[in-house]
């Protein structure tokens, strides 16, 4: 008794794929887990704390004294005072997170002059202002780490934070992934809080 010819293909032996595997199978066998990889290498420089100060000095490597002895584009300032200056922060919790800050290399809230608190607030006024032109955020975390202890990145150099927030900016990828999204380069943004920046208030 015969048997007929069968249609299908024969089986490539264990191991080798067929030429009837489906492209989802192959695909499947070229991603092991499954997930998909957003990399972010240029956050190793803040995991290896590149750019932090080498000391509490003002001549130890601080960014925030660097910082106006550069070009506003290459420094990423975004506007000068007389006493203080609005700066991007270089690993921004949200786009548009501006830093204003002393010239002078001080610490403390407390050690600021009559004169330095009140350009301090008026720039965090302008800062608030320039970004609700440009990209009309619902809210705003504004506030400053003093010392260590207290969260402060660099201790030594006092800087006030303005975070712009909307609804729904928190996902699971700072919580689970450890990892912010970004949408718009920080020379970019710079360039645009600056143009929008107001001369008064």
């Amino acid at each position: 008794m015969s048997v007929p010819p069968s249609h299908e293909p024969a089986s490539p032996g264990p191991g080798l794929p067929s030429e009837a595997a489906s492209e989802a199978e192959l695909t499947a066998a070229a991603e092991p887990d499954g997930f998909e990889r957003l990399w972010t290498p240029h956050r190793m420089a803040y995991i290896k704390g590149e750019g932090k100060p080498t000391g509490p000095g003002a001549h130890e490597g601080c960014p925030f004294c660097i910082a106006p002895t550069l070009s506003d584009e290459d420094g990423l300032i975004v506007a000068r005072g007389e006493l203080v200056y609005a700066i991007m922060n270089l690993y921004p919790y949200n786009s548009g997170h501006v830093l204003i800050c002393p010239y002078r290399h001080l610490a403390d809230y407390t050690e600021l002059t009559t004169a330095e608190t009140a350009e301090f607030s008026d720039y965090t006024t302008r800062a608030i202002t320039a970004l609700r032109i440009v990209s009309g955020p619902h809210g705003f975390n504004i506030g400053m780490n003093l010392g260590t202890v207290a969260g402060a990145g660099i201790a030594a150099h006092l800087h006030q934070h303005v975070v712009p927030r909307w609804g729904g900016d928190t996902n699971f990828m700072p919580v689970t992934g450890r990892t912010r999204v970004l949408p718009q380069l920080l020379a970019d943004t710079r360039k645009l809080l600056a143009d929008a920046w107001p001369a008064s208030l």
